[in-house]
């Protein structure tokens, strides 16, 4: 329900306010009748509320106190890495040099930022340890895309049609069997053992002729790392398959082993969880993509290289799977993270990983005293609790997750991956202190003790939002997208 305390910028209108005067036109009038079919004109002019420069600031300034961010609170969104977005990165992208160019100006005049664009594939290689890098997919998922079809588009240089099977993993990411599926393969489910890692034998039973690729990240989505990655890339390479990295789970690994080094032919990363670019809306996001060798032929076009010390674009790629994006990729976002990448150097990124896996496993053993933790090894950068105990006191996941709205967090992921039942997911990244850990796990503690005592304190949460609680079902189904009074 909304808070009618809290009125639209519609009902702060008073007819004859203005915030804002328009300079006197300096240029002549036209008459758009003349050319124009009466269907393309507006015969009323829209209706636009009259307020104050005041009042207009006053209406923002409130709703952006509604809105909740890494600036404002811990986000332990698991699989998501909602890390702090370092301040310098946001000044270096509104440099002039950098904010005020286009990328229809010629190579030649640009040529700092194609500099920038190039050392920023240079140093992806380094870190995933791939032949080749484009930084052209706008985010994770047409990164996963952009990687599937130039698997396709290798095996069917190689004559390899048959091959139109994907296989995914249980805990998988959800993108990974819908990339799969948009790109023109079926998937095909492989089971967890029970250490919630990849079951060698399933995989070897699922494996055949018509395996065009694994998808995998790793550390996978329960937070544990595959120790037997080697093993499974044999198996795959050996059916004449291809390896494919989801690089969701890179914050956990960075300058301790490269998916390169594991084996994967394919990799894309997420620009926008590990190297610090904001997450706005579902977006904007920065999907690259890394190649072995064999794979480079297929990248999509044009391609950012480097020759006779000019930096310029190659369009001459017979083989490339085509342009995946308008201009070559989301170069605000590119630019953030090649500053992020400049400012901690290797062994800071190294140390990024160090102190996200050192979190984690933290906050795991504390809360694992009073949630249920369905796998007992260590984790990497995050992991996945379960609700099962506080459910036989007719407690949810999704009940707690409501609760901490009460406490001022943003809730974990639920109910992810599938395999877990009440799954939360939690990743507290390298960015967060002890003490604001501390408090995450003490509230998680007390939400576990209403849940004991005071069950329905719980069931019916939050009571201190601006929107209490929802009927989520009939929101999804029947959403209303506009406001009445």
């Amino acid at each position: 329900m909304a808070n009618t305390d809290f009125p639209l910028i519609f009902d702060r209108s008073k007819e004859g306010r203005t915030g804002y005067s328009f300079p006197e036109f300096d240029v002549p009038e036209f008459n758009l009748e003349n050319e124009f079919e009466d269907s393309y004109i507006r015969k009323e002019a829209p209706d636009l509320p009259e307020v104050s420069e005041l009042e207009i600031m006053r209406h923002y300034t409130a709703l952006s106190k509604r809105n909740y961010g890494v600036d404002s609170g811990f986000y332990p969104l698991g699989s998501c890495t909602m890390k702090y977005n370092p301040k310098i990165n946001e000044d270096i992208a509104r440099l002039d040099g950098f904010s005020h160019i286009h990328p229809h100006q010629d190579p030649k005049s640009v040529q700092g930022a194609m500099e920038m664009m190039y050392d920023l594939q240079t140093s992806l290689r380094e870190i995933t340890g791939m032949h080749e890098v484009s930084l052209q997919p706008a985010a994770g998922a047409q990164g996963e895309w952009t990687g599937l079809m130039m698997i396709r588009a290798f095996h069917e240089a190689n004559g390899d049609y048959n091959r139109t099977k994907v296989i995914v993993p249980d805990s998988a990411h959800g993108t990974n069997p819908a990339s799969a599926k948009v790109a023109g393969f079926d998937a095909v489910t492989v089971k967890s053992n029970d250490k919630g890692l990849v079951d060698l034998e399933d995989l070897k039973r699922v494996v055949g002729k018509d395996t065009a690729a694994l998808m995998l990240t790793n550390p996978n989505t329960l937070g544990l790392f595959e120790t037997e990655i080697l093993e499974m890339a044999e198996i795959i390479h050996g059916a004449g398959g291809k390896l494919y990295y989801d690089g969701a789970n890179l914050n956990a690994i960075m300058g301790y082993t490269r998916p390169g080094d594991m084996g994967f032919d394919v990799v894309h990363l997420n620009l926008h969880k590990t190297f610090t670019g904001p997450h706005g809306g579902g977006g904007p996001g920065s999907g690259p993509v890394g190649v072995s060798s064999e794979l480079a032929a297929y990248l999509p076009k044009p391609l950012l290289v480097k020759k006779d010390n000019l930096y310029t674009f190659d369009y001459d790629r017979p083989d490339s799977i085509g342009r995946v994006k308008p201009y070559y990729g989301n170069f605000g976002i590119n630019l953030r993270a090649y500053t992020y990448i400049r400012t901690m150097g290797a062994e800071g990124l190294k140390k990024v990983s160090e102190y996200a896996v050192i979190n984690a496993n933290y906050m795991m053993r504390k809360l694992e005293k009073e949630y249920v933790l369905p796998y007992q090894q260590h984790c990497k950068h995050e992991f996945v609790i379960s609700g099962k105990k506080q459910k036989k006191l007719g407690v949810r996941t999704l009940d707690i997750a409501k609760r901490l709205l009460d406490y001022g967090y943003h809730p974990p992921t639920i109910y992810f991956p599938i395999n877990v039942e009440e799954a939360m997911m939690v990743e507290p990244t390298e960015t967060e202190s002890k003490e604001t850990l501390d408090g995450f796990i003490g509230t998680m503690m007390k939400i576990s003790d209403e849940a004991k005592y005071n069950p329905e304190l719980v069931q019916e949460a939050p009571f201190n939002t601006v929107v209490k609680r929802m009927d989520e079902t009939t929101a999804a189904r029947k959403p209303i997208l506009r406001y009445d009074k």
